[in-house]
């Protein structure tokens, strides 16, 4: 009964492609996504976010590679990553602002439970 789940990650070789999805509870609706990765030993970094008005905002790291995009039928948000590098082998993570439907003006701070990324030949 999780706020939010995420799917998507796994094993894939270097310039491969991998789709993170993180799907919100009927009971919220998404007003604005970030999503973050932590290397092994590293300290965890925001990757990309989408914001309540639809801009985007991404680290200088994945520009050109990686796409932060909102499927609102689905209460989804979605993060494609392209041309990806052994660099990019981290947890990754979704992290939301979320409206609760059935009480307005309660709203949630939530994350998911983090996915593996693995980038290897």
């Amino acid at each position: 009964q999780e706020l939010l789940v995420e799917s998507g990650g796994g094993l894939v070789q270097p310039g491969g492609s991998l789709r993170l999805s993180c799907t919100a509870s009927n009971k919220v609706s998404i007003v604005a996504m970030g999503w973050y990765r932590a290397r092994p030993g590293e300290q965890r970094e925001v990757v990309a976010d989408i914001t309540g008005s639809d801009g985007t905002n991404y680290a200088d790291s994945v520009k050109g590679r990686f796409t932060v995009s909102r499927d609102n039928a689905r209460n989804t948000v979605y993060l494609q990553m392209n041309s990806l590098k052994p660099e990019d082998t981290a947890m990754y993570w979704c992290n939301a602002q979320l409206a609760d439907r059935n009480h307005a003006g309660l709203s949630y701070n939530s994350w998911g439970q983090g996915t593996q990324v693995t980038v290897s030949s």
